[in-house]
């Protein structure tokens, strides 16, 4: 047991990342890095300008899909441009709100990314199997409000799982084995009831990304039972092509984040943490809409569109 009464007071952490690392791979990890930041950026910004500038894309699935990309955007940038400082500086101190800020945009922008996802799987649902309904079901009033409960939810749980990372003192150092403030790492370095926080975060975990995850699969199961049962082949291919899309996302996302949240600590490790925590915070976002705009021919057409246009008022200007 450790005495409460002499644990020192942490105001900062150092967040290890790669510093171990030769000054040659920093360089070609910073490389990398930047051009995967500034494709994922420049990508989701252009989905979400010709999702609410298109007037061809104005459709439930292009709305939701306008939204995480915009939460793809908010998520790589509470970790990847601190990242890209600490590769070329030998610097890798974090102030203790500067962490706390960062962990609760983690949670708060992942948890309704999650939820997001969830919606989408719902909004395929209805559009493949009750299309009759689609319009009325999936009015711009209800989709505007499940955007919403996603951030609502997302912001509210961040909360709580913020509370449940700092509520205890730091008493193991302020080393942090990884390149941002990920919470079961940082609890690790706690003092008290650490393995009482840990339960509640996997047991929020499970919530978060099983819930999810069960309409989800409730949603794509009721899909596949109904095109098997449809006559025309193209049309099935058609569906599969746009439900496809969605999956790789999912799996992408969820595969990801329960590695980080929901396996016991003693099997981590910070060469077993980092990789994992580089998919679900660079490469998950940036190929969300990869994925999307290249086996959605309606995207490619609206991204085709929006570069005319841009490359047209260039040559006008000059």
């Amino acid at each position: 047991m450790v005495d409460l009464r002499n644990v020192s007071t942490v105001t900062e952490f150092i967040l290890v990342g790669f510093e171990q690392s030769y000054p040659s791979t920093r360089t070609l990890l910073f490389t990398l890095f930047l051009a995967l930041y500034g494709l994922a950026m420049a990508m989701n910004g252009l989905i979400i300008f010709i999702t609410w500038t298109d007037p061809r894309l104005n459709s439930p699935m292009y709305f939701f899909l306008g939204h995480l990309s915009f939460l793809d955007i908010c998520f790589i940038t509470t970790t990847i441009p601190q990242m890209l400082i600490h590769l070329v500086v030998k610097n890798h101190t974090v102030s203790f709100a500067s962490c706390l800020i960062q962990m609760y945009l983690v949670f708060g922008v992942g948890v309704a990314e999650c939820i997001l996802l969830a919606f989408m799987a719902y909004d395929r649902y209805v559009a493949i199997c009750q299309p009759l309904s689609y319009a009325q079901i999936m009015s711009r009033q209800v989709c505007v409000r499940l955007v919403g409960t996603s951030w609502f939810f997302g912001m509210i749980n961040g909360i709580f799982l913020e509370y449940m990372s700092f509520r205890n003192p730091f008493c193991r150092g302020n080393h942090v084995e990884n390149f941002f403030c990920e919470a079961p790492i940082v609890i690790a370095l706690s003092c008290g009831d650490r393995l009482f926080s840990l339960k509640v975060i996997f047991a929020d975990a499970i919530v978060v990304l099983l819930s999810p995850m069960v309409l989800i699969v409730t949603s794509y199961a009721r899909i596949l039972t109904s095109i098997l049962g449809r006559a025309s082949s193209s049309g099935r291919g058609k569906t599969f092509s746009t439900c496809a899309s969605h999956l790789t996302v999912v799996v992408f996302l969820y595969t990801s984040a329960m590695f980080s949240y929901m396996n016991p600590r003693s099997t981590h490790g910070p060469d077993k943490d980092k990789p994992f925590s580089l998919l679900y915070t660079i490469i998950a976002p940036m190929c969300n809409p990869i994925i999307y705009s290249l086996r959605n021919k309606e995207m490619k057409g609206a991204m085709l569109r929006a570069l005319g246009r841009a490359s047209l008022a260039q040559a006008e200007s000059v």
